[in-house]
């Protein structure tokens, strides 16, 4: 299976990490998996003040910070994966990334706020499942 781990550095991606660690049929060499962080775009006014050059430092950098340990705990685990570094509004992103890439499943942690929760904030979570086609996983 292609598994698509959705990240973001939170306490939320951690319980996801330790719910794969604890389901065999989940984490393994069976599978392959990349994990992918969005990092919100800076404002146009700040982009264009610091350029091109220093915007992308900033997102590469940003993006690792979220992706080393997600590697990290993986490779304890005997796997090896993908990362992937996008920059924009991050339901629909991911939700794209999952399409385009043929993924099988995607895999993310979730606040699990209520439904006035996400009428009131909105949910990265609630964004992938409604425009995403592929199943997805969400761990709580």
């Amino acid at each position: 299976m292609n598994i698509l781990l959705a990240v973001d550095g939170s306490t939320y991606t951690k319980k996801m990490l330790a719910y794969l660690a604890a389901h065999d049929e989940m984490l393994g060499s069976s599978h392959t998996y990349t994990a992918i962080t969005v990092q919100p775009p800076l404002p146009p006014r700040a982009r264009a003040a610091l350029g091109k050059e220093t915007v992308d430092s900033y997102y590469a950098d940003e993006g690792e910070k979220v992706l080393s340990p997600v590697v990290k705990f993986m490779g304890r685990h005997g796997v090896q994966p993908k990362t992937m570094i996008k920059v924009g509004p991050a339901g629909e992103t991911i939700a794209k990334v999952a399409e385009s890439g043929k993924y099988d499943l995607v895999v993310m942690g979730t606040h699990g706020h209520g439904s006035l929760g996400k009428l009131v904030m909105g949910s990265v979570s609630t964004q992938v499942l409604a425009n995403c086609t592929v199943p997805v996983l969400l761990v709580r």
